[in-house]
């Protein structure tokens, strides 16, 4: 599910969308971008993220959040460049409980937590307290911006005139076993399964931030109240230096395998990754797929290479995966699949 764009657009065209993700976080990401918030929610927030605003100062006396800082979330943020920072965020999370509805503390959560990456993540200088202060107002009136196009979005294209915008539904669990879901299953045969699955070999960091050049930390988790599950293989169907990448096409092979037992023989399968290794692992991914039950979908007229595929170069690349050159993990391709007929 990622960061929920696919949920957000099916919303938007009035489709029923659901998600499935085993990050915690990237579940509370879609649950704040996909909720309909009224102009009741919005004014609330927004009082709420001006006072927040003025009340953080170094002077003012803050507990800490000693659980989470036991547990390791607050890791590579307690140094002497982000202390100001990490104080600036636990005076923003004490004043949470003001908003007493639930929706309204996650999107105040949501706030605080894009600011907190602002400040933090593939940083190599922190900003001040006051710069915090100000951005936080910034990523305030952008988001509540936002949410209303959103809103005004999903209300002006509802399928039924007079009816209620059909929702999402939001699953923090694995997709291997999905098709036995009662819960999954309930909601019907999916006509599009648009995924971008762990991508093999690559490093790819889905739970932590960057502080300070390359120190990680699961500070995001403790923002979102959320817990975070486990190590980065945790994430990414395996260890990318296990030999082979046993383990990783064994996992797609599973999960792949639950959603086609999902689908049906319309339903239309749309993958987007990249490899580090594109000459051995996109070949054994593609047989991965057809013992999962899948076979590709041939598609020359949106083809711009040889091989008759949809290929890009990755956006948005991190600073550090660019010094490293172009390599096979530069670039992404789109991969079109349906049920196998066998």
């Amino acid at each position: 599910m990622g960061g929920a764009t696919t949920l957000v657009e099916a919303r938007v065209l009035g489709r029923v969308g659901v998600g499935i993700d085993i990050n915690s976080l990237s579940c509370f990401i879609a649950r704040a971008k996909t909720t309909h918030w009224s102009d009741a929610d919005i004014r609330a927030v927004q009082k709420w993220t001006v006072e927040t605003a003025r009340f953080i100062n170094m002077r003012t006396p803050t507990k800490r959040a000693t659980s989470w800082l036991e547990l390791g979330y607050q890791r590579n943020i307690n140094t002497r460049q982000t202390w100001a920072i990490r104080k600036s965020l636990e005076l923003a999370l004490s004043r949470i409980p003001r908003l007493q509805l639930s929706e309204r503390q996650v999107f105040a959560r949501a706030i605080v937590l894009r600011t907190a990456q602002w400040a933090l993540d593939c940083r190599t200088d922190v900003p001040s307290v006051d710069q915090f202060r100000k951005s936080l107002l910034t990523f305030l009136e952008e988001m509540a911006e936002g949410a209303t196009e959103f809103r005004e979005a999903i209300d002006s294209c509802k399928v039924n005139p007079g009816s209620a915008p059909p929702n999402v539904a939001i699953f923090n669990r694995a997709v291997d076993g999905v098709d036995t879901d009662p819960q999954v299953r309930a909601l019907g045969v999916p006509r599009l399964i648009l995924t971008s699955p762990p991508y093999p070999g690559m490093h790819v960091l889905y739970h932590r931030w960057q502080v300070l050049g390359r120190r990680e930390t699961p500070a995001p988790y403790w923002i979102a109240n959320s817990l975070d599950g486990s190590g980065l293989s945790y994430y990414t169907f395996g260890d990318r230096k296990n030999p082979g990448l046993k383990s990783y096409f064994d996992n797609a092979r599973a999960s792949f395998g639950s959603l086609a037992r999902l689908a049906g023989p319309q339903t239309l399968f749309v993958q987007m990754l990249a490899f580090s290794d594109p000459s051995w692992q996109l070949p054994l991914y593609l047989e991965t797929m057809r013992s999962a039950g899948l076979e590709e979908i041939p598609t020359p007229e949106l083809s711009n290479a040889h091989d008759g595929r949809l290929w890009r170069a990755v956006p948005n690349r991190k600073w550090y995966a660019d010094q490293r050159g172009g390599g096979g993990g530069g670039t992404e391709v789109v991969l079109f699949h349906r049920k196998s007929k066998r």
